[in-house]
């Protein structure tokens, strides 16, 4: 049984004997059990005063492999208490409703949204229709995509719209009521105006992709024009980076299997990838 702290003792402190008391008791069979639990709490305290940890120094504090580090923050992953990297694990993703501005997501995760962008870019030919929805990642998507001559985009994003102005691209802007968090465009307006549409290619960006749950966003309305967008295209990408894997947001866009193929970067999750992968749907890593 861990011993309780005193009032002089650290946290810092604590989390190295949980460590070493980890190492210790290994020959002891019965209390593995006990033991494996008692790491992975120190693994979420050591992740909650440092934001991230990894597999490496991990199995060196706790003396132990990196395939038991490895398993233990699956498990954490899977119950939600962690969101699984590659090589380590950052805090789990915050609640289901939250939503912020574009402005915010712009800061974060800038070089792997311009890798997807340039991948998803070098899938699209000259004469094709694309869609593309709101978000970060499908802005940078439209930047790659302004030397094109002819190209035809339908977006509900007025930044898109605005970013492809002065460009030989033809851009159609679905119109409907504006979400100012987001510069999208939804409600009827905007369905209906999809509906009237088709196109080749959709680049969806989400704000979780659980694969077992699907696509989500915590906007209601916003899921529901990403809906009408998935049945009017021929093709779905999914265009996001790591971190939006093992989250769920408030709404459901469609589930995994509408995809055809997801395009991320290389910290997804390897139990996650291999999902995907047996479901038959092409990834693609940057």
């Amino acid at each position: 049984m861990a011993r309780k702290l005193s009032s002089g003792q650290t946290k810092g402190n604590a989390i190295k004997r949980n460590a070493r008391t980890v190492a210790y008791a290994t020959d002891s069979p019965s209390a593995i059990p006990v033991l494996n639990e008692e790491r992975r709490r120190a693994i979420l305290d050591l992740l909650t005063h440092q934001g991230r940890v990894l597999v490496t120094e991990l199995a060196r504090q706790f003396e132990t492999s990196q395939v038991t580090i490895r398993k233990d923050l699956e498990i954490l992953h899977a119950h939600g208490l962690v969101h699984r990297t590659h090589g380590g694990a950052l805090p789990a993703r915050e609640g289901a409703l939250e939503d912020p501005t574009l402005r915010e997501k712009e800061k974060l995760h800038r070089q792997e949204k311009l890798r997807i962008a340039d991948s998803a870019a070098s899938k699209v030919k000259e004469g094709q229709v694309l869609i593309l929805d709101s978000g970060t990642t499908t802005t940078a998507i439209a930047r790659a995509l302004r030397n094109f001559k002819s190209l035809t985009i339908i977006t509900n994003a007025v930044n898109i719209a605005a970013e492809l102005a002065g460009t030989a691209v033809e851009v159609i802007l679905t119109g409907g009521t504006l979400r100012k968090n987001s510069f999208s465009l939804v409600g009827p307006i905007a369905e209906e105006t999809l509906r009237r549409l088709s196109a080749d290619l959709l680049f969806l960006g989400v704000d979780g992709f659980d694969v077992h749950y699907g696509l989500s966003t915590p906007n209601l309305l916003e899921a529901k024009v990403n809906r009408v967008m998935v049945e009017v295209a021929k093709k779905t990408v999914a265009v996001c980076d790591s971190s939006k894997f093992g989250r769920r947001s408030l709404s459901l866009i469609a589930p995994p299997s509408t995809l055809e193929e997801v395009i991320t970067d290389r910290g997804v999750p390897k139990s996650d990838l291999r999902i995907l992968k047996q479901a038959g749907i092409e990834v693609t890593l940057v």
